[in-house]
């Protein structure tokens, strides 16, 4: 008896291909209700004069005033300067430290694995309980870093962490390199593992010494790990909001205003939801285009 074939059968070769989009239907459903939809009435909004938003009041006159007054707005330009600050010094020696302790536990010796623990452990501390221990740290009143500056004679009074501009920032670029270095090094250690140890073999009998072989072999083989990596940890640095405002809130005059920040502010401290939401559009836009820009660097492997 021959069965009959539906044309709606997916298990026909011609019409398997239906099956995949069908399996991935709810996931673009759930990550439309969760990501696009937002993100929608983000941009709609900041079209917007609008100063607490709501799902059900009548849409406001369309209007660009609010990406005028962001543009002419000395604030603004202040809080892309303390993003790209931040995000230099925190990537550059996220990458450095990330770099050195994956170098370091890639080693064969005794306690490795304890090594491994310790460097991935603040990675898995939450943010803010990790914020407010490094807020405890630099207490100007009690704090470690100012007893142990005191000691070894580094500094001849204590140092207001909180109220002087630099040493605010420095504050927040140390938690968050503190935070963010241990996923670096999660990340080019699994890459570490996957160079082949021939190659060091082969380079070791040509006399390459040791500085050769990170150069010429190391770096080379992890063109790709890095470059995604330094892609992830500049949208974290762009993002991350916990540990500024924990810290210092965006102070002092303004030296730690991130993008985030001065979203959240404009947002829930003025109740400026369309001109908040212009800020969020506008820093939405500079991440994707910087992320774009680094991974075109390596077109071959990203």
């Amino acid at each position: 008896m021959t069965r009959r074939v539906s044309r709606f059968d997916l298990a026909r070769p011609s019409r398997r291909h239906w099956l995949g989009y069908l399996l991935l239907a709810p996931a673009a459903l759930l990550i439309a209700a969760i990501i696009v939809y937002p993100l929608f009435v983000s941009v709609d909004l900041s079209f917007q004069t609008v100063g607490i938003a709501r799902l059900d009041q009548p849409r406001r006159p369309f209007t660009t005033d609010n990406y005028a007054r962001l543009f002419a707005s000395p604030d603004f330009w202040n809080a892309c300067w303390v993003t790209l600050k931040l995000i230099l010094v925190v990537t550059t020696t996220c990458f450095l430290l990330g770099l050195g302790t994956a170098l370091l536990v890639n080693n064969r010796f005794r306690g490795r694995s304890v090594a491994r623990l310790f460097v991935a452990m603040p990675w898995a501390v939450p943010e803010v309980i990790a914020t407010v221990i490094f807020a405890w740290m630099f207490d100007s009143s009690f704090g470690l870093f100012n007893w142990l500056l005191m000691k070894v004679g580094a500094i001849d009074r204590m140092i207001n962490w909180f109220s002087e501009t630099g040493p605010a920032f420095a504050v927040v670029a140390t938690t968050m390199v503190w935070k963010g270095y241990p996923f670096v090094s999660i990340m080019i250690l699994a890459g570490l593992q996957s160079i082949p140890e021939d190659y060091y073999a082969a380079a070791r009998v040509d006399g390459a010494n040791a500085w050769q072989r990170l150069l010429n072999i190391t770096l080379p083989s992890l063109t790709p790990v890095i470059g995604v990596t330094m892609v992830l940890v500049m949208l974290w640095v762009f993002r991350d909001f916990s540990i500024i405002y924990v810290l210092t809130g965006g102070g002092p005059l303004k030296a730690t205003q991130t993008l985030s920040i001065m979203t959240y502010e404009q947002a829930f401290g003025f109740f400026r939801m369309g001109y908040a939401s212009a800020v969020g559009v506008v820093t939405l836009a500079i991440c994707v285009v910087a992320a774009m820009l680094m991974m075109r660097r390596a077109p071959d492997h990203l």
